[in-house]
């Protein structure tokens, strides 16, 4: 009896962090997402439909339901033009839910000689990886929240996707549960307040990040924007949940005094930094994993506009 407690004593560390995300997981998703062979990811193209696929393969292999119908494929159509959101669910005790997101679509080629693929890998594989990558990490576990995972495309072109996954009357159901959104945009580099720290858009209109950091594990800390004069907080897929009256941010490390790859054919997989994303992804996790719907409830004030 002793000698097995011994052993079981010491298992415990490997058994505390066996579901941590890993490095390689990460680099995977970014890698997968922003290699060439997917050509930038632009919508319209065959490269931005593999994308769309390869996202809803690791949503089936998370066990995700669909958000509805048969498939995590939602179609929509612009400008005659036909591409997909993604979306998954994992039901929790409630029908109350917190749901995460990102873009996966990014601006394609030029003519140029040379290099000429716009890989997005901070612009927003970064951000798909750590949908995915929490979809991984509660894929076993049980949660008092439900879990929504979106996957938006056409961001770039402006911000279609995700208005027209909002705008899908068949997700009602789902969408009228969310209780706050958390849209990932660029995690890539470290931000300008350091390691394992983020900045969060339009922190003004909510106690979004304050609930946050009141139960941030290992030192994750969200800051307040510091681009507040660029109305980012309407600038992303997350203003089309504002509309919807969905506590909605985004979530971001890039330092726009230094981000020399922001549409850029040099946003490749050589400027993430894989252990800060990897160490966000599992604290966000972490930070996550204690929230339940008595002691997550984040409100907006009156400062918020819904109709812009």
């Amino acid at each position: 009896m002793r000698k097995s407690g011994t052993i079981f004593f010491f298992l415990l560390p490997l058994m505390a962090f066996a579901q941590d995300l890993s490095k390689e997981r990460v680099v995977g998703i970014v890698s997968t997402l922003a290699s060439d062979e997917m050509k930038g990811r632009k919508f319209g193209t065959s490269e931005n439909d593999k994308a769309a696929e390869y996202i809803a393969g690791e949503f089936k292999k998370n066990n995700l339901g669909y958000c509805f119908g048969d498939s995590y494929l939602i179609p929509f159509e612009y400008k005659g033009q036909k591409g997909y959101n993604v979306c998954g669910i994992k039901k929790g005790k409630s029908e109350q839910s917190l749901a995460f997101s990102a873009h996966f679509d990014h601006i394609g080629t030029s003519n140029k000689e040379g290099d000429n693929i716009y890989n997005g890998a901070d612009d927003d594989a970064s951000g798909v990886s750590t949908v995915i990558g929490l979809a991984d990490y509660f894929k076993d576990k049980k949660t008092d929240f439900s879990m929504v995972f979106m996957a938006f495309n056409a961001e770039e072109i402006g911000l279609i996707g995700s208005k027209a996954l909002s705008e899908n009357q068949n997700l009602n159901p789902v969408f009228n549960n969310i209780k706050a959104l958390f849209n990932f945009e660029m995690l890539a580099t470290e931000s300008q307040f350091g390691k394992n720290a983020v900045f969060m858009t339009g922190d003004e209109f909510s106690d979004f990040d304050e609930l946050i950091n009141t139960n941030a594990v290992n030192g994750l800390k969200i800051y307040p924007d510091p681009y507040q004069g660029q109305q980012l907080f309407y600038r992303s897929d997350n203003v089309n949940f504002v509309k919807k009256k969905i506590v909605a941010h985004s979530i971001s490390t890039v330092d726009m005094n230094k981000a020399f790859h922001y549409h850029a054919v040099n946003d490749d997989i050589n400027i993430v930094d894989a252990d800060n994303l990897t160490n966000i992804i599992n604290n966000f996790a972490k930070t996550i994993e204690k929230f339940n719907t008595k002691n997550f409830q984040p409100k907006y004030n009156d400062k918020v506009k819904y109709e812009f």
